[in-house]
């Protein structure tokens, strides 16, 4: 579904991500993990188009993503923090959105009700608190019924009960058989939502496997504890640590 390859980005001098290949597949839902300028944030942008990589090709569904923009149709983001024009009314907000894809018609808007946002439709964006800014953000990833999702810290801000929805939805999606990409500082969630980790570290794949593979690789029982010691092997740079790469 998608596939990175031979993907270089610098900053200046600084390299971010050198010779990187990787590949998400459609069925499997992935979490993303890596500690704070591994690269994740970077990886992201590139295949949404946001950041241009310095080297390589970034392809979904076997077309290259520079050629064509229309990719983008095929994904649902939704961003940590969701950045919106401060007076727009939020029924002007999904209007503007669903005008952006005049041919699309068959919307998923079970988040909108689930989440009450259909109540408050009236309220301008500034109004709003930054719970029910994530559950707008969370509605407009799902709204068009994307074949890959991508999904940056989802649940961040949001109460109990809207955890548990989005949740809900995030696993009735990866059993549909479409694509789930999940960062997440919350290794808890990451293990419940999804089946197969991806951990990088200083713009390198240092394990892509599934979690229960983790889980036998290093010997421990819970997912925190299994990337915990991954993180230490990342961080002494052990020169068996490729041996972690099965995929």
């Amino acid at each position: 579904m998608i596939s990175i390859q031979h993907i270089h980005k610098n900053f200046g001098k600084l390299k971010v991500l050198e010779d990187f290949n990787l590949e998400f597949k459609s069925g499997k839902s992935y979490a993303l993990m890596g500690p704070n300028g591994s690269g994740k944030t970077t990886l992201i942008k590139i295949i949404l188009g946001m950041v241009i990589p310095t080297q390589g090709e970034v392809w979904v569904k076997d077309k290259p993503i520079s050629q064509s923009e229309s990719y983008r149709s095929l994904i649902g983001y939704m961003p940590q923090i969701g950045r919106y024009p401060e007076n727009i009314k939020m029924k002007q907000l999904f209007a503007m959105m669903k005008d952006m894809r005049p041919t699309q018609k068959d919307y998923d808007e079970e988040l909108i009700e689930a989440f009450g946002l259909n109540m408050i439709m009236d309220k301008a964006m500034h109004t709003l608190s930054g719970g029910t800014r994530q559950k707008v953000s969370a509605a407009l990833a799902f709204l068009f019924r994307p074949e890959i999702l991508i999904l940056d810290e989802p649940t961040a801000g949001l109460d109990p009960i809207s955890v548990e929805i989005l949740k809900t939805k995030i696993m009735q999606t990866r059993e549909s058989g479409k694509l789930v990409i999940i960062t997440s500082h919350i290794l808890s969630e990451l293990e419940e939502l999804t089946n197969h980790a991806i951990y990088i570290h200083e713009g390198k794949v240092v394990f892509n496997d599934s979690i229960a593979e983790l889980k036998e690789i290093t010997g421990k029982e819970r997912f925190s504890a299994a990337i915990a010691s991954l993180m230490e092997w990342s961080l002494k740079k052990n020169p068996d640590l490729k041996i972690l790469n099965h995929a």
